[in-house]
């Protein structure tokens, strides 16, 4: 596979790995969305290609959006092409891929990042590893379908825990709450996500499509509503005092002063 610019394509057997290549934080905008959906479209044709690794160079998975460039929010930060719908819209395309994934989820997922990590079917995390549903934080909503996919993961108690707070959720923690369904020491973590892959890819290739479509039957649409849903509360909010707060205290490293307008 070619024509990628921000993601590597290779395959491994019946495993095909998706490469984030954004280091050192791999920071997300449509384009990168897009072509991660154009990759899984391809190993969807690819009868040979059974179950796919999704991972990233550097020291983060993914930490989200870069807030701090000028930004059409969750667009292309680089040249405004793109809105957050349109991201969302690609986001639906992730969601309707035909084959397992499994995230090597190595550093911090956090955002939308967090959002692209929940979308796997799998996680194999580390100690290092950490999960944040920070929108709150920045005086916002919630996107990424994680409304509707991150109760589906951990349960609606953990996920409304997860976005009340903010919090960074730990690897171990991870693990605990069934975010991380493998932990393991940070060097091992791509290795253990192949290993988890190629035990999937030894199993029919059909009745594993089959099977996965039954357990994740409407998930796509779900996702589209909640999609349409996060992107009408996160419009609104957006036009408010305490965004504009919540940006920059997140890039000044305080707590924000919120005023509630």
């Amino acid at each position: 596979m070619s024509g990628f610019t921000d993601i590597g394509v290779e395959k491994h057997g019946h495993v095909t790995l998706i490469e984030i290549r954004r280091p050192p934080l791999n920071f997300f905008d449509l384009s990168l969305i897009r072509q991660i959906a154009d990759a899984l479209g391809q190993i969807d044709n690819d009868m040979d290609a059974r179950a796919v690794v999704l991972a990233s160079q550097g020291k983060a998975f993914c930490a989200g959006a870069n807030f701090n460039r000028p930004v059409d929010f969750d667009g292309d930060a680089a040249s405004g092409d793109g809105t957050t719908g349109d991201l969302y819209r690609e986001a639906v395309r992730i969601f309707s891929n035909k084959k397992p994934i499994v995230a090597a989820v190595q550093g911090a997922a956090i955002g939308g990042g967090l959002g692209l990590a929940v979308s796997a079917d799998f996680r194999v995390a580390c100690p290092e590893a950490r999960f944040a549903a920070n929108f709150t934080k920045l005086g916002f909503h919630p996107g990424f379908g994680l409304t509707v996919t991150l109760p589906e993961v951990i349960g609606k108690n953990n996920a409304a825990l997860m976005f009340y707070t903010s919090r960074r959720v730990t690897g171990e923690e991870a693990f605990k709450m069934g975010l991380a369904n493998i932990l393991v020491p940070q060097d091992q973590v791509r290795a253990e996500a192949f290993k988890l892959a190629h035990e999937i890819a030894e199993n029919s290739p059909l009745g594993l499509m089959s099977t996965r479509a039954t357990m994740r039957a409407g998930l796509a649409d779900r996702v589209k509503a909640q999609t349409d849903h996060e992107l009408a509360e996160q419009t609104w909010l957006r036009e408010t005092e305490d965004f504009q707060e919540g940006i920059k205290a997140t890039a000044e490293r305080r707590a924000g002063n919120f005023k509630g307008r």
